[in-house]
């Protein structure tokens, strides 16, 4: 496991400078040929030893959407990966996988799939026998066993703080059945989901924010892709949605590869070039 003080932001062999990219990229990013044209399908760029890159996927989690990633995703382009920030609907796991393999379906060669938050539940599932995809990262994120619920590991160790900041919604659906929506109240925001970000970019983010349905995190997981596919995990310490010893739990039952990191729940927006090192890191054990 590599501790990171949260003052200063390290790779694992030294000092890194710390990246933070605005909310105006685009959330969906492919990378780049040589001659600046998007390259959206086919194989990526080599390793230095002649191997391809894999493509990297993301998928962000609740309250947040694609733009939560253009940090990473800046880091990861400018190292020559090629990257896709998948738009998660935030309905269910089931659903919400069934609509990732749309994406992953979509690009072809090795992937190495990421999320953060209720985006590991996703990427558990939709992970499952696909032998494209090479590894798991898991970015402040849930990995459930088949049974277990995001509102459930949660709850298992105290901690969050999330409830008392939620704003819920109830609607009517089409066949006259509600259900309930969730957000994070806008003056909450910052010190719940983004307390090491700067104020003004987490209140973006907070008038940005998409929710989550209640459901989702009530719905069990019926897949776990971990128990097949090597992981990394970085564990946010200071997170007040999913409690660090949730986080720890779920990563040592996984055996996933471990980063310590001092950061809020937004980790991949306050310490860019620390996940990208985690993905990178990914790649370079599974696909050479």
């Amino acid at each position: 496991m590599v501790n990171i003080n949260g003052g200063r932001k390290r790779r694992t062999t030294g000092t890194i400078a710390t990246a933070t990219a605005g909310l105006a990229l685009t959330a969906l990013a492919f990378a780049g040929t040589a001659d600046g044209a998007p390259r959206h399908t086919g194989a990526g760029p080599r390793h230095a030893a002649g191997h391809v890159k894999p493509t990297i996927v993301l998928e962000h989690g609740a309250f947040a959407d694609g733009s939560s990633w253009n940090g990473v995703i800046a880091e990861l382009r400018a190292d020559g990966y090629p990257v896709v920030a998948a738009a998660n609907p935030l309905r269910g796991p089931a659903s919400d996988a069934a609509a990732l393999r749309t994406v992953l379906n979509h690009v072809t060669g090795p992937k190495i799939l990421v999320g953060h938050s209720y985006g590991g539940n996703v990427i558990s599932q939709a992970a499952t026998d696909d032998p494209q995809i090479k590894g798991l990262v898991y970015v402040a994120a849930f990995l459930p066993a088949p049974g277990e619920s995001a509102l459930e590991l949660t709850g298992r160790y105290p901690g969050s703080t999330l409830p008392d900041a939620l704003d819920p919604v109830t609607y009517r659906q089409a066949d006259g059945s509600t259900a309930t929506d969730l957000y994070i109240r806008q003056d909450k925001f910052p010190h719940q989901f983004a307390a090491d970000v700067p104020e003004d970019q987490a209140a973006l983010m907070a008038a940005a924010q998409r929710p989550i349905a209640q459901a989702a995190l009530e719905e069990k997981a019926t897949g776990a892709a971990w128990k097949t596919k090597p992981s990394w995990a970085v564990v946010t310490t200071q997170d007040l949605n999913i409690p660090a010893a949730a986080q720890r739990f779920m990563a040592r039952r996984a055996h996933a590869r471990t980063t310590e990191v001092a950061a809020s729940h937004s980790v991949a927006v306050s310490h860019p070039r620390l996940v990208a090192d985690v993905i990178e890191r990914a790649a370079r054990a599974t696909t050479g």
